[in-house]
């Protein structure tokens, strides 16, 4: 997976922005330290406000920024972070597997983001603590059915185990460039009346196993 990364050198092609939205302590500071940093902290305290990290990695040897916002999920600072959307072209939406009410607030949290968001932004619903299976409270079955309904991507995590933690920021940064990308080609297209940015090669994603993460769930994997 090294050469997924770039160094700090490296002239940036893309700075993507991408939002965690969801209730409190449905362990979104998690997924993000462990992408970010591969780390975990037990005594994790909830978010005030927002906060952010970047990663920095190689897409179709481009090099992709991935600015990542962590939002509060406390009800007093949702005026707050609602204005933080803006601009961000994907989101991942957070619920607890062991809680069901977290689950069952999806519903509106992805009301507030297509509020506030592009109406374009790659939206992916995240099952977090996978780990934790004899305390589930939201069957795989239920998550899949509302992401197929709502166009999300779905993957099931757990931060503690590190289980499809990069998996999944690596598919929707995926998803994301694929996007973008043929957004450019077709512009590049239009400004060439004899069509020559069409013969430009075809995009190649670098992410292992796309076709078998892409819009699945599934825990340990």
């Amino acid at each position: 997976m090294s050469n997924l990364y770039g160094d700090y050198n490296q002239k940036i092609d893309y700075v993507f922005k991408v939002v965690l939205i969801g209730d409190s302590a449905v362990g979104k500071t998690q997924l993000l330290a462990r992408f970010a940093r591969n780390e975990f902290s037990i005594d994790s305290k909830a978010t005030i406000g927002v906060e952010f990290q970047t990663k920095t990695l190689i897409i179709d040897n481009k090099t992709v920024k991935a600015q990542i916002w962590d939002t509060a999920g406390q009800e007093r600072y949702r005026a707050v972070t609602s204005a933080y959307y803006r601009g961000a072209v994907g989101a991942m939406l957070v619920f607890d597997m062991t809680k069901r009410q977290s689950f069952d607030h999806m519903a509106r949290w992805l009301e507030e983001l297509r509020g506030h968001a592009d109406k374009n932004i790659v939206i992916m619903l995240i099952g977090n603590k996978c780990d934790l299976g004899a305390l589930r409270a939201v069957p795989t079955e239920d998550a899949q059915e509302f992401a197929q309904r709502e166009n999300l991507f779905f993957m099931e995590t757990s931060a503690l185990e590190s289980t499809n933690v990069e998996t999944a920021f690596l598919t929707i940064l995926a998803e994301i460039y694929r996007i973008i990308s043929k957004k450019t080609l077709s512009a590049n297209d239009d400004a060439d009346p004899n069509g020559s940015a069409g013969l430009l090669k075809g995009t190649r994603i670098i992410v292992p196993d796309m076709d078998q993460t892409e819009k699945k769930g599934g825990c340990c994997v």
